[in-house]
């Protein structure tokens, strides 16, 4: 057997192989180990993104409740602002209307002429008065809305 040609190639093959997996086999581990390193980081890196935008989409919807709050705070004051000119405008209309009837009265029996005119304007300004009492009591949903969202609008140019 020691003499046979066939044994001694069996046995060259098997250490080569032998030597061929020692020396590829600490290669392929390293590149593997290099791999797995490469894939950890990479893991990392993508736990670490995730996790900041956790914390981005955290602070943008505390900004936005933030916000929120804020524009009805500001819708609240403006529409009590607007409340609060309707009925300082309503009384001073009132006024003024008391105040215009008894001219009105007074220029009446002075001349008969004049008294018609002025009740001419008085009447108008009964009526117009009156459509926006009846304006505003029957305004409802969105008609009330839209009035209201007007006055809020023209508040800005009201306030300066």
């Amino acid at each position: 057997m020691l003499h046979d040609p066939t044994f001694w190639v069996a046995i060259a093959f098997v250490v080569f192989v032998g030597l061929v997996v020692w020396k590829a086999g600490s290669a392929i581990t390293g590149a593997l180990d290099s791999r797995a390193d490469k894939i950890s980081n990479d893991l990392d890196e993508a736990e670490r993104l995730r996790t900041e935008a956790q914390d981005l989409l955290a602070d943008y919807q505390k900004r936005q409740r933030e916000a929120a709050k804020e524009a009805e705070t500001i819708l609240a004051d403006a529409k009590a602002e607007a409340e609060r000119m309707l009925t300082q405008g309503k009384a001073r209309m009132e006024d003024q209307l008391k105040r215009r009837e008894k001219l009105a009265m007074d220029r009446i029996s002075q001349a008969e002429s004049n008294a018609l005119a002025e009740v001419k304007a008085h009447a108008i300004e009964i009526a117009i008065s009156a459509a926006r009492d009846v304006i505003a009591e029957s305004a409802t949903g969105d008609t009330a809305d839209k009035l209201i969202n007007d006055a809020v609008k023209a508040l800005p140019g009201k306030l300066h």
